[in-house]
């Protein structure tokens, strides 16, 4: 019984980090874009501050009429949303907020994580082939191509820091880091990070949606809460991504007076204003300049960082 009663709270735990932390992202994106950019919508709805912007919106997709195009393909068409949006929901269970603050504390917790990131991008595939659009076609083509070129640097730095750490466990990984580490597996954060933005395709890596060439990319023909539930797995997945860039590089739980989980969601919070800064930088990268970063900047730098690892790894010993 008392195993049962465990895993119910393990599992609404991680529902309700589920539900709650990307909204909690994408309300800090309307207020962060409404201050860097003079957008007055965002600072009324509601009153102060613009606390029902998240309502308002919300209110806005359910009332959206759902409109499936006559030559899609209607069972994968609506599938598509879900296959995008779970992988990050199985991710966030192996993703410890404290030392024991883990729903289920994998030996191999890194490889699943990594391995599970990387079927989120079937449900945009899913999307732009069912939606019998070219313009869908053609970003969900672009996204493919970008997950291929910036999944390998991804990878590589990862391997980084579990060859750094000794283990593929992400509280083990926690467990074994260093202060040091943030000057000896710098290069490797940069690589990572920049390359988990690419994978969930978020500006200036958004050249899958390119709203100035293909209208909205693979998610043109979508309404309603379809649509919402894409724009949900997009928050979900800057969720992910800090998280994991904080429990592999920046020490997880790990931090002076503050209780442990508490560390976790500060620094999550802040590589998520990190992400959404980045999006009112930067303009979009070409196809041939994102390209260009991830074959010719990311992968070399990966490599590198990779061999000094390595050699460092040799030169403390066990």
């Amino acid at each position: 019984m008392a195993e049962w009663v465990t895993l119910a709270i393990k599992v609404v735990g991680v529902l309700v980090a589920f539900l709650v932390l990307p909204l909690i992202v994408g309300q800090t994106e309307h207020k962060v874009m409404a201050h860097m950019q003079g957008r007055l919508g965002p600072m009324y709805a509601g009153g102060f501050h613009g606390w029902a912007q998240l309502v308002a919106d919300g209110v806005k997709f359910v009332q959206k009429e759902e409109i499936i195009p006559a030559a899609a393909d209607r069972t994968v068409f609506r599938l598509a949303p879900a296959v995008a949006l779970l992988p990050y929901l199985m991710v966030l269970v192996v993703v410890p907020l404290g030392p024991g603050t883990v729903a289920e504390k994998l030996d191999v917790g890194l490889f699943y994580a990594l391995a599970i990131t990387g079927i989120g991008v079937l449900g945009m595939l899913m999307g732009a082939w069912a939606s019998a659009s070219k313009y869908s076609l053609l970003g969900g083509l672009r996204g493919a191509a970008q997950l291929l070129a910036y999944e390998l640097p991804l990878v590589l730095a990862a391997a980084s820091v579990a060859m750094a750490a000794g283990t593929l466990s992400l509280v083990g990984i926690v467990q074994a880091w260093q202060p040091w580490w943030l000057i000896w597996q710098a290069p490797a954060v940069v690589v990572f990070f920049v390359a988990g933005l690419a994978e969930i395709r978020r500006p200036p890596f958004d050249m899958p949606m390119a709203d100035s060439e293909l209208v909205f990319g693979y998610l043109t023909e979508y309404t309603g809460l379809r649509f919402a539930l894409f724009l949900l797995a997009e928050y979900a997945g800057i969720v992910v991504v800090c998280a994991l860039t904080v429990v592999l590089f920046l020490g997880g739980w790990r931090g002076p007076l503050l209780p442990g989980p508490v560390w976790t969601l500060v620094k999550v919070f802040a590589l998520s204003f990190v992400v959404i800064w980045l999006r009112v930088a930067y303009p979009r990268l070409r196809e041939d300049q994102l390209q260009r970063l991830a074959w010719l900047g990311l992968v070399p730098l990966a490599l590198a960082q990779l061999v000094l690892t390595g050699v460092i790894r040799v030169l403390l010993g066990p």
